[in-house]
């Protein structure tokens, strides 16, 4: 039997920070609740690739967790991604990342969640260079 946990806005900012990988790029939660989870990650030389673009790998991975957060705040504490996928639809340039993710639909066990990512530039204005659709899941106890 799965014990429901609720994912509290605290929580989940501790589980980010417990994660080496979110601590690595940066990765900060500005908002957390009600079906929905926006992540920041400022844009620094390391997280680029050989043409001067966030490297895709720093999106997707926004993406996953902000995904993952999103179906949290509808399903608990006891989640896990199911899957993802992702659309890069232009190169992120700017100061920082950012990747509001929703919970469009659940149930008891599982939700679909949507993901825009936005790289946020000097003038404060927002350029969408990906999209991202998921899935996370209640896990099974062992």
């Amino acid at each position: 039997m799965t014990v429901d946990v609720a994912l509290t806005a605290d929580t989940a900012q501790a589980v980010l920070e417990a994660q080496p990988f979110s601590v690595l790029v940066g990765a900060r939660m500005t908002q957390f609740g009600e079906g929905s989870a926006t992540l920041e990650i400022p844009v620094r030389d390391e997280l680029r690739q050989q043409n001067g673009f966030v490297h895709g790998g720093v999106l997707s991975y926004a993406a996953d967790n902000a995904l993952t957060f999103a179906a949290g705040t509808v399903l608990g504490a006891n989640i896990m991604t199911a899957g993802f996928t992702i659309t890069y639809l232009r190169p992120a340039q700017g100061v920082l990342l950012r990747a509001d993710a929703r919970a469009d639909a659940s149930t008891r066990r599982q939700a679909l969640c949507r993901c825009d990512i936005y790289a946020v530039q000097d003038d404060g204005s927002e350029v969408l260079c990906a999209a991202a659709q998921g899935t996370a899941t209640v896990k099974e106890p062992r």
